[in-house]
């Protein structure tokens, strides 16, 4: 699933995130030419990963999830924690593409900058389960009723900002086990003017792993 005049209540990012967010671990550069899955867990052309399985990322380690007013500014909501979690539920022979359910995703640890805003009292991912695409290529693409609910501390009380997108697209690197997400544009759908109009949502989860074989091997995308 803010700083400055309008709130990076953009936050809501949804992003879910992923936003987000989807849950195909890594992979930039896959590699077509191997006879395996599109998902495969341990190494790249490894052991398929299976329907049904449930793969999880947190944040990479020292980086935040931000939800600016901007493609270039530093205003708004930033939280040092999030996570993402993912039903798999096709996986086919590459090249080909991979489908998912995001079920779960949370920021936490957020702080705002906003002007008027004293701190953040929740960032919520609404309408969970999303639909979630990962191709041979590396596209992660999360679709559906994508909404986040921010709430902010200002002066004068709490103030809650709503935003909502249709799709959040992220990049999927083997080489990190990654899945990032660059200035995904969410919309505000309500909101006082503490909550800015657009909040654009990036976060980088790593690494990506199958959490349902034992040792929560790392996900490469073939």
């Amino acid at each position: 699933m803010p700083r400055y005049g309008r709130i990076g209540a953009s936050l809501a990012a949804t992003a879910l995130l992923a936003s987000l967010i989807g849950a195909a671990p890594a992979a930039a550069s896959p590699s077509s030419s191997l006879a395996s899955s599109v998902l495969t867990h341990g190494s790249v052309g490894g052991s398929a990963v299976a329907v049904g399985d449930v793969v999880k990322a947190s944040l990479a380690s020292g980086t935040s999830a931000t939800f600016y007013s901007s493609t270039t500014g530093t205003t708004g909501v930033k939280c040092a924690a999030s996570t993402f979690s993912a039903t798999v539920l096709t996986n086919p022979a590459a090249p080909g593409t991979a489908t998912e359910s995001l079920t779960a995703q949370t920021f936490t640890s957020c702080t705002s900058n906003v002007f008027g805003t004293t701190g953040v009292q929740s960032v919520t991912v609404n309408n969970l389960p999303y639909a979630t695409s990962v191709t041979s290529a590396g596209v992660v693409t999360i679709s559906g009723s994508i909404q986040s609910t921010v709430v902010l501390n200002t002066l004068l009380g709490p103030t809650t900002c709503v935003y909502r997108t249709t799709s959040l697209t992220g990049a999927a690197v083997n080489g990190t086990n990654s899945i990032a997400f660059t200035n995904q544009v969410l919309t505000k759908s309500s909101g006082p003017s503490t909550c800015f109009t657009t909040a654009y949502f990036s976060a980088r989860y790593s690494p990506v792993r199958d959490s349902s074989q034992t040792g929560s091997p790392a996900v490469y995308v073939n």
